[in-house]
């Protein structure tokens, strides 16, 4: 028996064939998340561009702080781009919905580019830092884990509709107790979202149509930018230094 053969039959496969079609599966699923993960870094790019064209330009800060609604408006425009992009994703094109997620990450980076101010630079670099190392880890774990996590997200969901509801109270109270206990459990909730939409996409990577291949990579990338933006506004909350 030659080693190729030795090496189908330890690793549990029964022909040639089944181990040669398990190998373009995960070299089809590999090509996809290479695409959710180049679209997501290009989206946190143009959020970072964004927001530093607004901070270099003094007409469209003092427009964004004239008013509190225009951060209201600006928040209420992603909304409704992140639930039309999800209805619709399986009826718009390829094209058009990265185009939408790349505009929802622009007016992102525009709606969160005064809290920036509010930060030193330092301090927003080491938390971004900090960010991308962790969403990295739990990332890769969610990747290559074997223990289904689908039960785990059920909860974690349920997590993340109760700090909505508590965000939304605290926004009438102003308790920094409450706040931090909030911040505290959005690192915990979005470091589990990580590592459960990474393994969500790798198994619709491996489920869907080949013609679906662009959308899944669109809608993961969406999934992964929100888990990643949160994730780093929340531990700004702990390591960011006001200016």
């Amino acid at each position: 028996m030659n080693n190729w053969n030795s090496n189908i039959y330890e690793n549990g496969y029964q022909t040639a064939v089944q181990a040669e079609n398990e190998l373009t599966l995960r070299r089809y699923v590999g090509g996809v998340m290479r695409k959710v993960y180049a679209k997501m870094t290009l989206g946190l790019l143009l959020t970072a561009l964004s927001s530093f064209l607004v901070l270099s330009s003094e007409t469209l800060l003092s427009l964004l702080f004239s008013s509190t609604a225009t951060i209201w408006i600006l928040f209420a425009v992603e909304l409704g781009l992140v639930i039309y992009l999800s209805a619709r994703i399986e009826k718009l094109s390829t094209t058009t919905a990265t185009i939408m997620f790349y505009l929802y990450s622009i007016i992102n980076g525009i709606a969160l580019s005064p809290i920036f101010i509010a930060y030193t630079g330092v301090s927003i670099a080491t938390t971004f830092a900090i960010t991308a190392g962790t969403f990295g880890a739990m990332a890769v774990f969610g990747y290559v884990t074997r223990q289904d996590l689908t039960k785990f997200g059920h909860y974690l969901f349920m997590a993340l509709i109760g700090l909505i509801i508590c965000g939304v109270v605290n926004l009438f109270l102003h308790n920094s107790t409450m706040d931090l206990l909030i911040s505290g459990a959005g690192v915990l909730i979005f470091v589990g979202l990580t590592a459960w939409d990474t393994q969500m996409i790798k198994r619709m990577a491996a489920e869907a149509d080949p013609t679906m291949m662009g959308k899944v990579a669109t809608m993961g990338a969406l999934s992964l930018y929100l888990d990643f933006i949160n994730l780093f506004l929340h531990l700004l909350r702990f390591f960011g230094n006001r200016n």
